[in-house]
């Protein structure tokens, strides 16, 4: 990552340039392959009291830019590289959520099966076919929707692992869990 700095009303010491270089080399781990080709501009200022940081970040795809202010230089690094993270962070987790899009289109198909006795033994029909999208959740809310819904049985996407889960009724009234992933 090419980080550039441009000082406004004060002259920055080397100590100064080398920690808002530190700090801000921690964005690279937020970019997996992509740091090499971003671009970082640090405008600091100082007026009267006031300490000044603006940061753009761009890059392809990518164009992020943060402002703080406080009384310390040290400080406002510290706090506009977190608005930064914070920043870059969501956009990740944006596009780490598009990429897993479709996983969750998935749709589940439940099929109601009736067994009748025939000369030839047991045979299936399949009576009733519904297909559903199912809800991304945690364990303790589909449990408490099944409790609410009074349903014998849910199908949900599991947030955690992001896999398709079952909780059910056992007799003895606790739930059971079916996850296929484990």
């Amino acid at each position: 990552m090419n980080i550039s700095f441009t000082f406004k009303n004060f002259d920055p010491s080397d100590h100064l340039k080398d920690y808002a270089a530190r700090r801000f080399e921690k964005i690279a781990k937020y970019m997996d392959d992509k740091a090499e080709t971003m671009e970082l501009q640090a405008n600091l200022a100082v007026e009267k009291h006031r300490h000044m940081a603006e940061v753009i970040l761009s890059g392809d795809y990518l164009h992020v830019s943060a402002y703080e202010e406080s009384g310390d230089m040290y400080a406002t690094i510290d706090l506009v590289l977190d608005k930064l993270e914070a920043q870059v962070r969501k956009m990740r987790e944006k596009t780490k959520s598009r990429r897993k899009g479709g996983k969750e289109q998935r749709s589940v198909r439940m099929d109601v099966i009736s067994f009748q006795e025939s000369d030839a033994g047991r045979e299936r029909t399949i009576v009733e076919s519904d297909h559903f999208k199912p809800k991304p959740m945690d364990i303790d809310e589909a449990a408490m929707q099944l409790d609410t819904l009074d349903y014998e049985f849910l199908v949900f996407r599991n947030a955690e692992t992001e896999r398709i889960n079952v909780i059910y009724h056992r007799k003895d009234g606790d739930f059971g869990l079916i996850d296929p992933g484990m």
